[in-house]
């Protein structure tokens, strides 16, 4: 229990870093979704660009069976090593945005 509080933590702090980063125009909103009952947490832009509608997850992670699954990951940073270097072993990060035949070879962990 303590190793997941710890994964939760380290998730929080890595959404609302980028959170902070991703604020560019006052008509879109950053959201940070923190679904702590099921483990889901989310990073979205929310808005009006004009008359084109906003609506972009540009980050998505889970934790699935003591794991931190990137779900999505729209930016340029290596959410992966970050969470390594918050403390989160290798082992436990699931890069479920690659298909499962290609996980064995990514050095992180399979499902």
């Amino acid at each position: 229990m303590e190793r997941l509080d710890h994964y939760r933590q380290c998730i929080r702090k890595l959404l609302n870093q980028q959170a902070t980063i991703a604020q560019e125009s006052p008509e879109i909103e950053c959201q940070l979704i923190f679904d702590i009952e099921h483990d889901h947490y989310q990073l979205l832009d929310l808005g009006w660009d004009g008359l084109k509608r906003i609506y972009n997850c540009f980050i998505h992670l889970d934790i699935k069976n003591d794991k931190i699954w990137i779900q999505r990951n729209m930016t340029e940073i290596d959410i992966g090593q970050l969470l390594v270097e918050m403390g989160v072993s290798k082992e436990d990060i699931v890069l479920g945005l690659h298909p499962p035949y290609k996980r064995p070879y990514t050095g992180y962990g399979v499902a």
